[in-house]
Formats: C-alpha cells, structure tokens, sequence
C-alpha cells in the first residue's frame, strides 16, 4: 500500500496452456530484508532459543480438504447451521495466521446468524477483533457515512412476542347465578377494584379463579395478601389487563409483578414486565443485577439484553467476579434461557478472550471447560479438548493435559500428538516421543510442525536433518532458523549464525528473531546493530519484555544507549535517508524510533513510520503509528491528511478522498495532494482521469517536502506516465527519481527499457537495484521477467529463497512443468507452497491443473477451498460451476 500505484499491483491473468509466462504475472508484495553482517566477537551463554509453544489452535493435516468439505456443507445445510460452519472456517484460517481471513470468517457468522443470541455473540466477537479502530466510525461519521455496523441489536424487535394464553370476556352464569362483574383484591390493609373479566383474560389460572367452579367465583372481595403483591403492584396489573400495556412503572415494581405474572401464568403480562425490564438495561450494573431474574424468571428477552452489555463490554467485563459468575454457573436452562443454541459459540469467544487475557487463568480453564461441555460434534470436540488440554500443560497439570489430548486425538487432531510427546518428554520418554512423531509422519502427508516437533527429541545431525526438513516443508516456523542461529553462534560461526537469523527476518519480522538477533550482537559488543534491534522492537511492542519475559526491552535499550554515539537531528535525518535510499526498513524504523525522542515535528515520523510498517507487512502497527501521526498533527490540514490516510487504509477510499480535498481547501501541501491522486487512481478504472492523477503529482512536487517523499512522487508519476504509454516521460521521472537516490525508481526504469523491447537494459536496471537494496526478493522477482528460461529459474530460486511467502516464483515453475507434461510434478511444486499458505491463486492454479488431467474431485476440491478464500472471486465461480457439472 502507498508505495505503487494499483496499475502496477498483480492481477491475476488469464490461464494458458503454452506458454508459462502468459500463465502468470509478477506478483508485487513486500520486499525482502537482508541487514548486513558484523564481526565475529567472543559469545557468551545468554544465548537461549525457548522450545516452540504448543499452539492451541486447529491445525488440521490437509487444511484444504477441511475448508473445501465446509464449502461443501454451508451449499447444503439449513440456514440454522451456517454460522457454526463459519466459526469452523473461522479455526482454520486462525491455525494458518490469516488474519484478514479469520474476520472475513466471522462477519459470515454475524451475517449468517439465524438467531439474536448468534447475532450478539458474533457482532460483539467482531467488535472485539475490531477493538481499538473505533476512531475509523467516528472519521467516518464525519464524512457523513455510518459505521455502526456492530452497534447494540434493537432485541425487542428481533424477539418475537410470545403469548399463547387466549383471552376471554364473557360472563359465566353458575346455578342460575351470574358471576358479579367487579372484584376487589384486599393486600393487607387496601383494596383494589378490578375488572372480573379483564383480570380473569390475564391467564387460565385466574380465568379458572374467577368464573369457574372455585368460591372466588362467587366473592367480591378477595384475599391476595399472601401472594407476594403489594397493592400499587395489584392496581398496574389491572391497568395492563385494561389496556394492555405497562407505562412508566418503576423498575422494582416490575420485577415484583414479573415474579406474580410467572406465578398465575400471566404470559402477556409476563412478556410486557420482560421487555419493559430489558428496555431498561444500560450499563453493566444493570445487567448484573437483572440477568438473575432474567434467569430466575425465565425471560428471554431480558436475559438477551443483559448478555449484550456484557459481550459489548469485552475485555472488561471479564473482569468483573459477578459477570464470570454468571457464565461459569449457569445450568443448561438457565443457559438456554440466556443464550439460545448458541452455548458453543458463546464458550468459545469467551475462552477466546480469556486466553489473550491470561492463558493459565482459572477463569480460562473454567470457560473451557464448559466449551468441552457444549461441543456438540468432533470438529468442536477436537477443538475445545486441544485447547484445555494446551492450557493444563502450561499449568503444569500434566494428567489432566494428557487425557485431554488424547480425546483430540481421538477425535481426530492429529496435531495434538505434539501435545502428548511434549508431555511424554517431560515425563522422561524421549524415546517414546521420538518415535510417536515418526509414526505419524510414516502415516499421513508430513508437515512443518512434525518435524519441528520430532527435532526436540533428537540431537546432533538428526535434530539439524528434522529442522531444515521442517524449514523445507514450512518456512514460516520461526523455531528451526532460531535453533541453528543459535547453534552456529555457539560455535562461533558467527557469519553462518547471522546470515541464518537473517533468512527469517527477510520475510516475517516475529519479534522472538529480532530479540535473539539483538543478543547475538549484544555477545559480539556491536551495540549500533544490538540498538536498531531492540528500538525496531519497541516500535512493534512498546511494552516487550525480553530473556523469557524478565527484562523489558526499553530497559535494555537505556542500558545499550550508553555504548552508542548520540546522533543530531541532523545526523538522524541522514541517517534516515541514506537507510530508506537502501530500502533498509527495520534500520529505517530504528532512526525514526530515535527521531520521536526529539522535539521534531512526531506527526511526519508517526506518518513515515506507518509506511516502513505497511512494507514490513505489519498493517496493525502502521494504523497506530497512523493514529499518533494524527493525535500530533501540527496543524488541521496535516490532521486532515493522516485522517485520508486512516480511511483510505482500511477501504473507505472515497472517504480518503474527501479529507484530502478539505486539506486542500485549508492550504495546498505535498502529502495533501500526494493523498488525493493516490485515493483517485485507486477509485477511479477510467484512463481519463489519468492525467487528473499527473497533474494532482505535478502539484505535489511543486510543494515543499523532502526527498524521500519526491522520489515516491516522481515514481508514482512515473507509472501512471508507464500506463499511458508516455514512455519518454516515465524514463525522466523515474531517472530524476534516482537522483535523489529513491532506489526503486530502478525498477519502473526497468518496466521503461523493456517496453522499449530492450530486455537487456531492464536486466542490468534491476541488477542495480538488486546490488543497492538490502530488501530484494522484490527485485530479484521482477527481474525474472526479463531473462531467458534458465536465468529466470535462477533468479526465482532466489526469490524462494529470500522469501518463502512470495508464491509467484511457485506459479512459475509449476506452470514449466506443466509445458513439459510433467503434470504431476506441477501439482506438487503447487502444493510445496498451499501446505503453508492459504493463497487463492496459488489454489486456483492447482485446480485449473486437476481439471486438465482429469481429476475432477481434485479440482472440485480445490475450486472450494479457493471459495473459502475468496467466495466473490469470478474465475474461481466459473472453474467451480465448470468442474461442479462434471462431478459424478
């Protein structure tokens, strides 16, 4: 985001059988990180690489097969049972890190909801993912938009009146005698007139009382003084059984006549106290105090509200004994009063919540417990035993852990075998762990975490052999780059050990690399290294704690500052440039971490470092360093464009476009205009406003700004000149964008030369890039495109290398097998890659390759599981509805 203009994105083109580079285009992503090495130094023995948590996630063994049988069910299931397959589809995608996916997930639930408790469990599990981004609302607000999208449920609506007492106004003769029409109810010392028959239409009991066969029948005065009423309570009733309807009644009095209502069956008088209470809920104080009548009671409509509030009040909430309370005691009516069918789905986002509270915490342990209770199938069994069973490992409660993984196992989770081989290690098996691991990797299609897993009951050559095969299998584990870093340090490799950290950090910045990087530079005395470590740290977690969580890492940093040289802000700003020129982004946020400390302008560095962040691929932290880019604005049009910003990053691109139009009203500025052609070339497919967005940079560069924004500006120009084939004018922007070192400008330079068909000018302009930039997958991926067969091998060899994720490279080599006829090692480069990565195209291809050999339910397969990923994708539809027609 911010850093191309969407022309140059990667759109996904049309297949073909021939040629593999019209079976693909280059993809553009993040950039990779390779920060240089230091010197060899004496290594100390702080050096520590924890073992890998268990994660208490669903993590089956053929993720695709799991998402396409859920695609398969959500075609064919009533509607009732929707959102309990979303929140499966929900698991998956949360085994596999997907984020964006995991919320798409959940709104699916919200929208599929078939009842209000759903609908309250899922908008407010959606609130509580979305927790911190209420500001988006309020932006939006004044844009005169609406964004109240999970807001409270109008539940009186949504809650039908449920009253199945009939009414009855005749009068009854008995023995010739008609039944007086008047009655009068004496509680204690008063009396209150009523209407025999308007009380008697309350309910069958009363009806029975007054016009049927008992002696009341036959009296006008009646004693209802043991009955729990008071006489202010009685003379309501009889307004309600007048006029049906309850005015302003205080709210003890109303519970006093729910508990009569309840106890005479009085279910229109019931149903009136219930929602007239549930009206009145506000605040968690209410709701505490009301839910036990609710339940008490049995009025769902007030029990509905009070959940509400709770569930609206997520984290908090759960930190109040009464509220937990309620939750932990609830018997299975009082359940179904409270929440309907939807127990597990309440469980499970509690548990949810506790665990990122507190994992090891009883009120964790209790929720879990109830969500072993109310699994109602093996998917949710596999689940909620995996999960408790993870907790009572970390609680060292290793029985109970290991009958609860043994029941996932059961159930069929393959993955919770690492839960009992860890708690067999620690029981002192090893050997019975080794060779549990190895039984299930001779049994099924082995993944990452097996070996992982198997590697910790090994040592030696066999350790190293398991963590490159899990390394292989899936790079994006975190432990087996550690673990060999580690090992090379300690032997004092210290080039290897480095170069092996660096390999991860290239593609994923996991804070655990960057800290056992830190140390690593910490044992070798390179303190200017150990800084820009700890302070990216800090940018991504201000409240990290270091050494298994002993040391906070500011700490560390106060005490590493003593060994560096203070910097100017002069000094800074030239440090800033020459790392951005290198695209070196995690030395970039290190500068501008030091640069807050100053008394610079922090609402320029929020804002730069919300762009380093977004090329990091770390899209939370760049909207927080977005918002404190706004909350120290200097002024209201440098707000209005940090606004812009905020609305444009999470979708609301005419919104964007609007705060950057105000900014301009206010005074004509770099980013104000760099914002405004930015959000119109992305919202606008018609070429016409091209020149619309040229002249809106045009404008940009005319303002003041430094150059590290120009050259972005120069270089967005120049692909919009690219797209409309003014070519000439590229090549300048791109060439004047070099001259102020902005380094990628190489590589529209590069797109320039080899539309001018001269290839190899465009190999030699990214080999430039590739030989200044520190982050270069990106590079080495472009570059491909303008090589011969053998070279673009090479280079894409590289790209896999520097960064795993990038699933272009795959694509490539895939689609070369399949031109050789190699069918089936085509599908297996694809499937190298779908086993760790959830991506649409990478699924897409595999399919459309099922189809061409023939493999109808292979493709069906896939075609689905891509729907789970993407369920609006055209050409995915399309395969799917082709394939579907051939199934048998």
């Amino acid at each position: 985001m911010r850093t191309f203009f969407p022309s140059e994105s990667g759109k996904e083109p049309q297949l073909s059988a021939h040629n593999p580079q019209s079976w693909l285009q280059v993809e553009r992503g993040k950039l990779s990180k390779l920060p240089s090495n230091s010197s060899s130094s004496s290594i100390e023995s702080l050096i520590k690489v924890p073992e890998p948590p268990i994660l208490p996630f669903y993590k089956p063994i053929d993720y695709v097969e799991v998402l396409a049988q859920i695609h398969e069910e959500l075609e064919l299931c009533p509607p009732q049972g929707q959102s309990n397959l979303y929140l499966l589809q929900f698991q998956v995608f949360r085994g596999l890190g997907e984020v964006k996916l995991m919320r798409r997930s959940l709104r699916a639930a919200w929208q599929k909801a078939s009842s209000i408790h759903e609908k309250l469990i899922f908008g407010a599990w959606l609130k509580y993912e979305k927790q911190g981004e209420e500001h988006i609302s309020d932006l939006l607000a004044s844009c005169d938009k609406c964004a109240q999208e999970f807001g409270p449920v109008d539940i009186l609506t949504q809650l039908p009146i449920d009253a199945t007492v009939s009414s009855t106004n005749e009068n009854i003769s008995m023995n010739g005698n008609e039944i007086s029409r008047n009655v009068s109810f004496r509680i204690q010392d008063e009396r209150v007139d009523c209407d025999r028959q308007k009380i008697s239409s309350l309910s069958a009991p009363f009806h029975a009382m007054l016009n049927g066969c008992f002696s009341e029948s036959f009296r006008e005065d009646i004693d209802l003084s043991e009955n729990n009423i008071s006489a202010s309570g009685m003379r309501t009733i009889n307004e309600f059984s007048i006029t049906g309807s309850l005015n302003e009644v205080p709210t003890h009095l109303l519970l006093e006549i729910l508990a009569f209502a309840n106890k005479f069956c009085c279910e229109k008088l019931k149903d009136a106290c219930d929602r007239k209470l549930a009206s009145l809920v506000s605040n968690r104080e209410d709701a505490v105090e009301l839910m036990e009548y609710a339940l008490e009671e049995n009025c769902p409509v007030l029990a509905a509200s009070c959940l509400q509030v709770f569930l609206n009040n997520l984290p908090d909430c759960l930190n109040d004994n009464r509220v937990v309370d309620i939750f932990r005691h609830a018997d299975r009516q009082q359940r179904s009063i409270m929440v309907g069918q939807a127990s597990f789905s309440l469980y499970c986002l509690l548990s949810e919540v506790c665990m990122n509270l507190d994992r090891q915490s009883d009120k964790t342990a209790c929720f879990l417990e109830r969500l072993v209770e109310f699994s109602e199938n093996d998917r949710q069994r596999m689940l909620a035993f995996h999960q408790l069973g993870c907790l009572r490992l970390l609680r060292k409660e290793y029985d109970e852990a290991k009958s609860l993984f043994e029941e996932a196992l059961n159930a069929g989770h393959i993955y919770s075998v690492a839960g009992l081989a860890r708690l067999s290690y620690i029981k002192g098996h090893k050997l019975w762990s080794y060779e549990k691991l190895s039984s299930v990797i001779g049994a099924v299609t082995p993944l990452g975490w097996m070996y992982q897993e198997r590697s910790l009951y090994c040592e030696g050559d066999k350790r190293w052999e398991d963590l490159e095969k899990a390394s292989e299998l899936d790079p994006t584990l975190t432990y087996p780059y550690m673990y060999r870093a580690a090992t090379l340090m300690r032997k004092q490799n210290v080039q290897a050990a480095l170069a092996e950290i660096n390999r991860v950090l290239g593609f994923k910045l996991a804070l655990e690399c960057l800290e056992l990087r830190f140390c690593f530079y910490l044992a070798l005395e390179d303190y200017k290294s150990a800084i820009c470590d700890v302070q990216a740290i800090l940018t991504l977690s201000p409240n990290y704690r270091m050494f298994e969580g002993r040391v906070a890492a500011s700490q560390l940093r106060t005490l590493v500052r003593e060994h560096v040289e203070n910097w100017t802000t002069a000094d800074c700003w030239l440090q800033l440039y020459d790392r951005w020129s290198s695209v070196d982004d995690i030395g970039s946020l290190s500068v501008i971490y030091q640069m807050l400390e100053s008394d610079a302008a922090k609402g320029v560095l929020y804002f730069r470092q919300s762009l380093l962040l977004l090329r990091l691929n770390c899209p939370e932290a760049a909207m927080q360093s977005l918002q404190l880019a706004r909350q120290h604005a200097s002024s209201d049009h440098e707000k209005l464009v940090y606004e812009g910003w905020i609305l444009y990053d999470t979708g609301h691109c005419d919104e964007g476009l609007q705060k950057a139009e105000e900014s301009i009203k206010i005074k004509r500025s770099f980013e104000a205009f760099f914002l405004k052609a930015y959000a119109l070339a992305d919202s606008s497919q018609d070429q016409s406003s091209s020149s619309t967005v040229v002249s809106l940079l045009e404008d940009a560069l005319k303002c003041p700004s430094d150059r590290l924004r120009k050259g972005q500006a120069l270089n967005n120009l120049g692909s919009v000149y690219v797209d409309c084939a003014k070519l000439d004018l590229a090549a300048d922007c791109y060439i004047n964008a070099l001259k102020i070192r902005h380094t990628r400008a190489h590589q529209g330079l590069a797109r320039v030369h080899f539309l001018r068909n001269d290839k190899p000018a465009a190999y030699e302009e990214m080999t430039k890039l590739i030989e200044k930039a520190r982050n270069n997958a990106s590079a080495y991926e472009k570059r491909s495109e303008y090589c011969d067969r053998e070279l673009t091998k090479t280079d894409l060899e590289m790209v896999t290398r520097l960064d795993p994720l990038r699933v272009y490279p795959y694509r490539y080599r895939a689609a070369v097998l399949m031109d050789s006829h190699k069918e089936a090692e085509a599908i297996a480069e694809l499937s190298r890659a779908i086993a760790f990565k959830a991506d649409l195209h990478l699924l897409h291809l595999r399919a459309a390759f099922h189809e061409h050999v023939g493999d109808v339910m292979g493709a069906l397969r896939d075609c689905r599981a891509a729907l789970s990923v993407d369920p609006n994708h055209q050409e995915m539809l399309e395969l799917h509805s082709r394939v579907n027609s051939h199934e048998p």
